[in-house]
């Protein structure tokens, strides 16, 4: 039982939950609160304070925190809880997440108890529901409360168990719904029809009056699209050329033999594409590993037509793409020798700097489609330009392993505490990449224990590169949510007020 209070000037018990940098304040007076606290990482601690504020007398790691800042002010708390359901049934898994995430016991920081009502609703369902689907949303608010609903069908499911562990489930059906609180953020939510798309040739302001939403007041966009939409491509390149400084997050959805989209909005399912631009107190701070690591020399494209290299320079040098990889090989292992013949990948240039192939985010990676023996060329699933840059990449379990515990590490450094992570992974990784189960999540659980995950297994995934959006394959788009920092203070930066 928690002993007596440390804050003798506050009468009542604290509410446990978890305390952002920079962000909101994650506790509440049991008198007037929202939640109750739950079984997962954001429940109570054995001194009744959050299991993520600081013990008395120690500084934080990241700034500066002191007890009165904490209670300053009485807005509501930032929340999220997250519940995963496994049963075959719609109505039994709508059910079973109904009850986990109203009684408090799913996974996350903060309560959900009190009949409040969240900001965001976020469900992803397998193909296995797919007969079943225009029922899902009804099912679920009857029991549950949120002003905005978005999500997609996967053809897997990712989710956080009542355990707080997280799961990537693969070909089996599952529910996995994430409620947030997120005082003080601008959500704009938005439905396409994209069977016309504005001209990419003209003005923004079509494609911003098509969308209905401010980029003024967007910092990251969560988008999900219907495996039938004609144009993926140029709807992508749309929406970056319309919001340019806003990240964009997601994937395509996965394909199904209902009548029905494979899309999630509101209370309806839909086609086309559906989305939410966050602002405001919050962000989606991007993530994306793409699992390769290069082999030999950075290439320059000396010859190409449209998406076919004909011939690659070398400083001096200059060949075929095959002589060229003939030439690598010779410097490869017998093992790397064995991955090359189905694991080889081609990385393009997203920059006109010279790259040295050191750092991997600078490449995109690309499908190679085939190769001609007659003269050597090769046919990349991108278009090439006189002069970019390319090298050829291997992408194995270690390797993916690797690249992803780098990025992770690297954001758990920069950025403040998240208070929920989503991903969106590509068919060809879980268990056919890592050879076992939660091969992706596991990495970020290690770095990120309080963390809930939740998100899809994506037909392509959406994310950026070198500052601009790209639909990829066999990579993990993640996307972490955090608290803006207050103006003039950075993410690290020495205060813990939340956002108004």
């Amino acid at each position: 039982m928690a002993g007596p209070s440390p804050f003798p000037w506050l009468p009542g018990r604290l509410r446990p939950g978890k305390v952002l940098p920079g962000g909101p304040a994650a506790a509440e007076v049991a008198s007037g609160g929202f939640g109750t606290g739950g079984s997962g990482p954001g429940g109570p601690s054995p001194s009744g304070l959050s299991p993520s504020m600081p013990p008395l007398g120690k500084p934080r790691s990241r700034g500066s925190w002191r007890p009165d800042q904490w209670l300053r002010r009485s807005a509501p708390a930032a929340s999220c809880r997250t519940a995963l359901s496994h049963n075959v049934s719609i109505e039994a898994a709508a059910a079973e997440v109904g009850r986990e995430l109203r009684s408090g016991g799913g996974a996350g920081p903060g309560g959900w108890g009190g009949g409040g009502e969240a900001d965001l609703a976020l469900v992803f369902c397998s193909t296995a529901y797919a007969s079943d689907l225009p029922r899902l949303l009804p099912l679920l608010r009857q029991s549950l409360k949120a002003r905005h609903w978005i999500g997609c069908v996967g053809g897997g499911v990712v989710g956080t168990g009542a355990d707080g562990r997280p799961h990537e489930i693969e070909q089996q059906a599952a529910l996995a719904v994430t409620l947030l609180r997120i005082p003080g953020a601008e959500l704009q939510p938005f439905v396409l029809d994209t069977r016309q798309l504005p001209d990419l040739d003209g003005s923004a302001q079509p494609w911003l009056d098509w969308v209905g939403a401010d980029p003024t007041l967007a910092a990251s966009m969560l988008l999900f699209i219907d495996p039938g939409c004609p144009s993926i491509n140029d709807l992508i390149s749309g929406l970056d050329y319309a919001y340019p400084q806003v990240d964009k997050l997601g994937g395509i959805a996965g394909p199904h033999s209902a009548s029905c989209g494979s899309l999630l909005f509101d209370d309806q399912v839909v086609e086309g594409a559906v989305g939410c631009l966050i602002g405001g107190s919050w962000r989606l701070d991007p993530v994306v590993a793409q699992g390769c690591r290069p082999i030999g020399p950075v290439f320059a494209v000396e010859r190409s037509e449209r998406n076919v290299i004909l011939e690659l320079a070398d400083g001096s040098k200059k060949g075929t793409p095959v002589a060229c990889l003939q030439t690598i090989l010779e410097t490869l292992s017998p093992a790397e020798r064995e991955l090359v013949r189905h694991s080889l990948f081609l990385g393009v240039g997203r920059s006109n700097v010279q790259l040295s192939g050191s750092d991997p985010s600078a490449f995109l990676v690309r499908n190679l489609l085939g190769v001609d023996p007659r003269n050597g060329a090769i046919a990349v699933a991108e278009r090439l330009r006189l002069g970019q840059q390319v090298q050829f990449q291997l992408r194995d379990a270690a390797t993916s392993r690797q690249e992803l515990q780098q990025l992770l590490e690297r954001q758990s450094q920069a950025g403040p505490e998240p208070l929920a992570a989503l991903l969106f992974a590509c068919l060809g990784r879980g268990k056919g990449l890592y050879g076992g189960p939660d091969g992706d999540v596991g990495i970020c659980h290690e770095l990120f224990p309080e963390v809930p995950i939740s998100g899809a297994f994506c037909n392509g995934e959406i994310g950026p590169v070198a500052g601009t959006t790209h639909l990829h394959g066999y990579t993990a788009s993640w996307g972490f949510l955090v608290p803006n920092p207050a103006p003039g203070a950075s993410d690290a930066g020495a205060s813990s007020d939340p956002p108004a």
